[in-house]
């Protein structure tokens, strides 16, 4: 594979609560790349169909809702920023009920295309950290660092506790881990582009790890990379 001219594409896919986003951010902070959150854009759509009062069980209707928004994605001062239709909904998209719909949003085929697409789009020129649940084995299969990273689910649900708890959210221990649960097995068995590692991605345990060690595995596994790709 040759050097891509702008950098290279990274693509770190994982279940929820498995460090993906803060670790991404990071890694796209030390590298001065582009960060791209695709869940947010799932949860955007979640979002837009529940502002509408459209049924999720409507795939024609949250279809038409993907092909209409805009959706934008910004980096400023280390911070990422979501816009829907111009308006910054990056807390919005966060609270459990949007979470949820986000899931529901990302099983239908149709609007995974729509998404896919604009997605690639974002992320062809390189120089782009993309986190997400298919990235390496649906958006960038030839990405050039492929990363999986996971969690035990007990260790997973604890992060999102605390995150919900932070972001004043009353939301038990134990109702977060049945919707972790939840969670992985509407990504692990839908039909299109279900959560799997791709067969050549690193895997990464981030259970007993800290942000901090994730992010220096991750930057190892580059600096490997430009050496063998001569960057």
């Amino acid at each position: 594979m040759k050097a891509r001219k702008h950098g290279w594409i990274i693509a770190i896919d994982g279940p929820s609560g498995a460090g993906k986003s803060t670790v991404a951010k990071e890694i796209a902070r030390r590298l001065g790349y582009l960060y791209i959150d695709t869940g947010a854009m799932y949860r955007a759509i979640g979002l837009e169909a529940m502002q509408q009062n459209v049924h999720l069980d409507d795939h024609q209707k949250i279809l038409e809702i993907a092909r209409t928004v805009k959706i934008e994605l910004k980096n400023s001062e280390g911070h990422s920023r979501v816009f829907l239709d111009g308006t910054d909904v990056s807390e919005a998209i966060r609270i459990g009920p949007v979470s949820r719909a986000a899931s529901i949003v990302s099983g239908i085929s149709e609007v995974r295309k729509v998404l896919v697409q604009a997605q690639q789009e974002m992320g062809r020129a390189g120089a782009v950290v993309m986190e997400g649940r298919d990235i390496g084995t649906k958006v960038f299969p030839n990405a050039d660092l492929k990363v999986f990273l996971d969690a035990s689910e007990i260790t997973r649900a604890q992060r999102r506790y605390e995150q919900n708890r932070l972001n004043g959210a009353g939301v038990s221990l134990h109702q977060t881990m049945a919707e972790i649960h939840e969670r992985d097995q509407r990504d692990r068995q839908r039909a299109d582009s279900p959560l799997t590692q791709a067969k050549d991605a690193v895997r990464v345990d981030t259970s007993e790890k800290t942000v901090a060690e994730v992010t220096q595995i991750i930057l190892e596994l580059v600096n490997d990379l430009q050496i063998q790709k001569g960057r």
